[in-house]
């Protein structure tokens, strides 16, 4: 089941995931901007910064760049009124490892001041030792501003209130009632943002371990509510869904056609049964992950929610609504007087097809028309009970979602194989149906109250030795007949048998609508017949080439893993990594296609598969257009799982990456020295030095990551080809991070600000 179980394969570091949802859930919620933070890393002199988000970036005014490696005490923005206590009490939370938050006045790169509520919370890893802090960042300049006069009017004036009476809690709450009556006219504005105030003032306090995920290996958890869409009890439960589609395709026309329902409480509870397991599918089905679009694995329950909403949750409630129970209390309500009616004329002969509904007024006594011109209006109701019931064959729907899982149970050719004989099988059982149907419809003329003795159910009958017969001085109506069971299996053999085109002719069409429908049988029994059994050759090289190619590929890798008894770590990795990259690129080569096409229509497919890299960074916008596509077509996409390893320490740095989407990691001696995340550059700046630089980190994948990468040597041909534009590419271009340069560790004791790059 190629892309079943994408992702949460491999061991993961999630913290910085779990850090920006809970920060922005913490904050964006309650003030609606975007929320600000870095983390610092607590194992190294001035706790410089590892990563900061664009939040950050867009309230400091700094390049992220600009920001990696300084010291996330945030030192570098301090300005002549920042305050010298303020400055001491933050040093001394990152000595101590502590929690804490603080109103400071610091100063953006363009140097003007800016007032910023900060948070500080250490981030701690598996062994409870301290490896990050948490930096986070509010803007409250607009508290700060002073009140002009009385007649002020507007936000100023109350933001400078709120702030006064969030100053403690006790001022707080003997306030409260005076504002109330002094400012009723804004109550409900200012109630909001003290209210606001202070939940984070409450959620600084308690900033720790509790709510801070951990710094370290693991497999990503889920919530305990939500279930993974390839666990044991999942697969487990597909099946059972699986089997109950089947019983509801089968069931359903066999119910409708032969009227096995009418007094029959064991159907009654079986169907309810069956009823209950799908509602609780739909409610699994709102707790239970899927694959999105890049790969990842989505457990947030409001993703879930929100994507089953708008994907199958109409068509799945209306195939399970229980309509059984609907018409069963609706027939408890009947008529008592047709009821008793009923009991005083309904034939025990529970096998007839169908009785007749009508007969001569002048025959048949008053009551026995009262109860036939009833009879007629009840078969009206139950024509749409019968309707409404048929409805639950929308359940075949989910034959498409589950049967797609069957080639990761069984092998693939065998699952497709199956799948069309049970259709082929399915085919046949509903024109079965119908075809009883048929006959029993005309078997007996209504007008007359006669039978045809043309119909095939009267030759049946006759051919077993139980024909029907009128009970004149009873009921008045026709009974005996075939049984059920014989109506339907001589069905099905019919049917079988037109399909296949062989058709013995022991039993066959005699009357008009029996012909018309044998006729559609037949043309579409042919293609039937011709397409799944004459052409499965055809049909697995022609619908199923990608999806061949991708399982004999699975195969081939599967086999190479035994052979060569990887070991089970590594084989996840490398089959998690080819599920993921075939759903990203489904199977296509890029170079491959490339390759097809002539010179300048390559370049300009290539302009547009780099085009984020070349609108996003500021070295390429002074680039002409033949630059850009002598670039383009140098550049290759590289896919990334998590945990994979794009550089190792010591190793040649011979290519410049830039991250598109996703989130890595550097490593130098097991310390995180920079996070990089999407427009992040990182490798070594080879048009200004001679020689080949060797890498003095690990840079390793946290989530999926889709890198576009240009090698040394091309980098260096366009640049010395395209003088002008490389001075504006080696002026503009900043490295996230130089993997050239070693980050020089230093003791506590030495003296602070020789840090050394």
């Amino acid at each position: 089941m190629h892309g079943g179980r994408r992702g949460l394969v491999a061991p993961q570091n999630t913290f910085l995931e779990n850090i920006v949802r809970r920060s922005s859930e913490t904050f964006v919620f309650h003030f609606s901007a975007e929320t600000s933070f870095l983390l610092g890393n607590a194992q190294i002199v001035e706790w410089p910064i590892v990563y900061s988000n664009d939040g950050f970036c867009k309230l400091s005014g700094y390049h992220r760049a600009e920001v990696m490696q300084k010291s996330s005490t945030c030192s570098f923005m301090y300005g002549e009124l920042t305050d010298k206590k303020t400055i001491e009490k933050v040093r001394q939370t990152f000595d101590n490892y502590e929690s804490n938050c603080f109103e400071v006045l610091l100063y953006k790169k363009n140097r003007s001041p800016v007032w910023l509520y900060m948070q500080v919370a250490p981030i701690r890893n598996e062994n409870d030792k301290v490896v990050l802090f948490l930096c986070t960042f509010k803007d409250i300049t607009v508290f700060k501003q002073p009140i002009e006069d009385e007649t002020t009017k507007g936000w100023t004036k109350f933001a400078r209130l709120t702030r006064a009476l969030t100053n403690s809690r006790g001022t707080l709450q003997q306030l409260a009632p005076l504002n109330k009556n002094e400012v009723s006219h804004k109550h409900s504005r200012l109630a909001e943002i003290m209210e606001a105030f202070q939940y984070v003032t409450d959620q600084a306090l308690q900033l720790g371990s509790d709510i801070l995920p951990q710094y370290k290996q693991e497999a990503p958890k889920t919530p305990p509510h939500i279930i993974l869409h390839y666990c044991t009890f999942k697969t487990t439960w597909d099946w059972v869904i699986l089997i109950l589609t089947f019983y509801t395709a089968i069931m359903v026309p066999y119910n409708v056609s032969f009227k096995t329902k009418q007094n029959n409480l064991a159907w009654l509870v079986v169907d309810s049964v069956v009823d209950v397991i799908f509602l609780v599918d739909i409610v699994l089905n709102f707790h239970t992950t899927f694959v999105g679009p890049g790969g990842e694995v989505i457990s947030d329950p409001k993703l879930i929610r929100m994507n089953y909403l708008k994907t199958w949750f109409v068509i799945d409630l209306l195939s399970c609504l229980p309509y059984d129970i609907i018409n069963a209390f609706e027939n408890v309500d009947e008529d008592p007087i047709s009821e008793s009616s009923a009991v005083g004329h309904v034939p025990a002969a529970a096998s007839s097809p169908r009785n007749a509904t009508r007969a001569e007024d002048s025959v048949l006594p008053e009551t026995q028309q009262l109860f036939i011109r009833h009879t007629g209006c009840f078969s009206v109701y139950q024509g749409l009970s019968s309707l409404f019931s048929s409805l639950k064959v929308v359940r075949l729907l989910r034959l498409g979602r589950v049967a797609r899982k069957l080639d990761h149970y069984l092998e693939y050719g065998a699952a497709v194989l199956v799948l069309l004989v049970c259709v082929f099988g399915l085919v046949a059982h509903w024109l079965a149906c119908i075809w009883y149907s048929i006959g029993d419809y005309e078997v007996i003329d209504e007008a007359t109250n006669t039978i045809k003795t043309d119909s095939w159910l009267y030759q049946l009958a006759t051919s077993i030795g139980r024909p029907y017969r009128y009970n004149a001085s009873g009921s008045g109506q026709w009974e005996g007949g075939p049984s059920k069971d014989t109506l339907y299996i001589s069905s099905l053999y019919f049917t079988m048998t037109s399909l296949t085109t062989i058709g013995f002719g022991n039993i066959a069409p005699t009357t008009d609508g029996e012909k018309i429908f044998s006729v559609a049988m037949m043309m579409v029994g042919s293609l039937l017949y011709a397409t799944i059994f004459g052409n499965v050759t055809t049909i697995f090289q022609q619908m199923y080439t990608n999806t061949n190619r991708y399982h004999e590929m699975l195969n081939n890798v599967r086999d190479f893993l035994k052979l060569y008894q990887v070991p089970k770590g590594l084989s996840e990795r490398v089959m998690d990594y080819i599920v993921s990259t075939w759903a990203m690129t489904k199977g296509i080569d890029t170079e491959k296609v490339l390759s097809i096409c002539p010179k300048d229509m390559r370049a300009d497919i290539c302009v547009h598969l780099n085009r984020q890299v070349f609108n996003e960074h500021p070295a390429f916008r002074l680039a002409s257009d033949g630059c850009l596509r002598s670039l383009a077509v140098e550049f290759q996409t590289t896919h990334c799982a998590p945990g994979d390893l794009i550089f190792h320490a010591g190793e040649s740095v011979d290519t410049l990456c830039f991250v598109v989407s996703g989130s890595l990691e550097v490593i130098q001696d097991d310390e995180v020295i920079a996070i990089l995340g999407k427009g992040d550059v990182f490798g070594d700046v080879f048009w200004k030095e001679t020689t080949l630089a060797h890498a003095c980190a690990n840079v390793r994948a946290l989530t999926y990551c889709d890198l576009h990468v240009i090698r040394r040597e091309a980098l260096l041909k366009v640049l010395e080809f395209y003088t002008a534009f490389a001075n504006s590419f080696s002026r503009n271009l900043i490295l996230t991070c130089n993997l050239r340069k070693r980050i020089q560790w230093l003791s506590p004791t030495q003296p602070q600000g020789t840090l050394a790059c």
